[in-house]
């Protein structure tokens, strides 16, 4: 029993001097720590300071307010802002202002506005699809794998990018907004996605077992797969309603004359009216200094559609997309626009510039990473899609601020905007889709290269959510 107890007394003694030579905080590094702190009088009334008051306050910059100027010598006209309220469905406005400008224009419009209700309500259902048919597809893998873990915490969501508009779309149609309007739940769609994703999860487990238990055949789990779509679309229509499939419309002009009524059908709407190739009219363009320029990628199973496109990009300077840009600004075309819209953000001006706040001179230190490194270190990545939509150039035709059109409604930020000066937009912009008779051949002949397949858990491509 004693060598016992001595024994146990050695372990003892042996695991707790590897701890103190480990990784954890030593009295002697904690009183290096503290030493390195001096409490002088300026350090506590800032401490004082910070501690009781926003962050961002304090740090406002009031050198750099003098710099704030909302004029801009090019800019796309448009009529009307959106307002995505509660919900991540920044993708689907984006996509849906860059079209309605063009209407707008057409048709000398008012505030004219498609239904995001009524597309965003095939999403949902086409995502159901697309995640149901992925567990089956890889129902032979362990519940743990990569792909099988991937594909159960991204099960839905009311994210995407612009490869869900051009799909949807083209095989949905679109409607106006006042022919299907928004629900309190399609303006908060966190509780319904909760449900979806639930009942969505379930059903995986269901057709696993199936599968592994019941030995069933892949007729009969597509059987089920319906069966299941079937409840998910039940849930859709008691959140959004049920999308229209014929109405009647009269389109007026700004000032209420009737241009003209008829009845349609979702697509024959968006083929009189739009009528353009959103599959192959536009080309996305990406800024992104971790990966080499000049090459195409797709993030695989990163679409809407089972039956749709992939996420497919040009990684390009960021010189290239500016001009890219300009030239269409120019020609007054708006273009789908995603960044990462949290960094710098002065809400009440609805401002974006890298000097609006001075976190170093308040904390003491600097924060010196570039674009490449936090991208790499996951600090910064795509959060939100907008409408660009304006440039302001100096007499050399050089960018000095860029102005986006956002879908936060009409009292937030500048008039329902946010302006970018370039240097924010050099750091912070990621993607840009854009009509391909603005992109210069040399640049669309990069499409012609075998994309670089990027795996769907690639944090650079979360959705834009916001």
């Amino acid at each position: 029993m004693k060598k016992l107890v001595v024994l146990i007394l050695f372990v003892g003694c042996v695991c707790g001097s590897f701890a103190q030579k480990g990784d954890g905080i030593t009295p002697e590094m904690m009183n290096k720590i503290r030493s390195s702190y001096k409490a002088t009088a300026s350090d506590k009334a800032l401490r004082n300071a910070v501690a009781n008051n926003k962050i961002q306050s304090l740090a406002l910059n009031l050198d750099n307010q003098n710099k704030y100027d909302t004029y801009f010598s090019h800019r796309v006209n448009s009529r009307g802002i959106t307002d995505q309220k509660s919900s991540g469905r920044c993708w689907l406005f984006s996509g849906f202002n860059v079209m309605r400008s063009e209407m707008i224009s057409k048709y000398n419009l008012g505030a004219f506005e498609f239904s995001q209700n009524y597309l965003f309500f095939y999403d949902q259902l086409e995502k159901s699809n697309l995640f149901l048919s992925e567990i089956i597809k890889h129902i032979d893998e362990p519940l743990d794998s990569k792909y099988n873990e991937w594909l159960l915490k991204n099960t839905l969501s009311d994210g995407g990018q612009f490869t869900g508009v051009s799909d949807l779309v083209s095989k949905y149609g679109v409607v106006p907004s006042t022919v299907q309007p928004e629900t309190y739940n399609s303006d908060n769609t966190g509780k319904i996605d909760e449900l979806i994703i639930l009942k969505l999860k379930e059903y995986a487990l269901e057709l696993r077992e199936m599968k592994t238990v019941k030995k069933a055949k892949n007729d009969q789990l597509q059987t089920r797969k319906v069966e299941m779509l079937s409840q998910i679309y039940r849930m859709l229509v008691l959140a959004y309603g049920e999308p229209v499939q014929e109405f009647t419309y009269t389109l007026r002009d700004v000032n209420g004359k009737e241009i003209v009524t008829d009845t349609y059908t979702p697509k024959s709407f968006y083929d009189k009216f739009i009528g353009k190739d959103l599959k192959n009219s536009y080309v996305m363009l990406m800024n992104d200094p971790s990966r080499e320029y000049n090459k195409v990628y797709e993030i695989e199973n990163d679409r809407h559609v089972a039956d749709g496109a992939n996420w497919k990009y040009i990684n390009l300077p960021i010189e290239d997309i500016k001009n890219i840009a300009i030239a269409s600004i120019k020609d007054s075309v708006m273009m789908y626009f995603s960044c990462d819209v949290g960094k710098f953000l002065y809400s009440s001006k609805g401002l974006l510039d890298v000097n609006t706040y001075d976190y170093g001179s308040l904390m003491g230190t600097t924060f010196g990473m570039d674009k490449k490194e936090r991208i790499q270190t996951f600090a910064s990545g795509s959060s939100h899609a907008m409408t660009l939509c304006g440039v302001d150039l100096d007499k050399d035709g050089k960018p000095k601020k860029w102005l986006v059109e956002n879908s936060w409604g009409a009292s937030h930020g500048w008039q329902g905007h946010l302006i970018m000066t370039d240097e924010w937009f050099e750091e912070y912009m990621f993607r840009l889709v854009v009509d391909k008779k603005y992109v210069p051949e040399s640049i669309l002949k990069y499409l012609e290269q075998e994309p670089v397949m990027l795996p769907p858990w690639d944090p650079m491509f979360s959705e834009d959510v916001d």
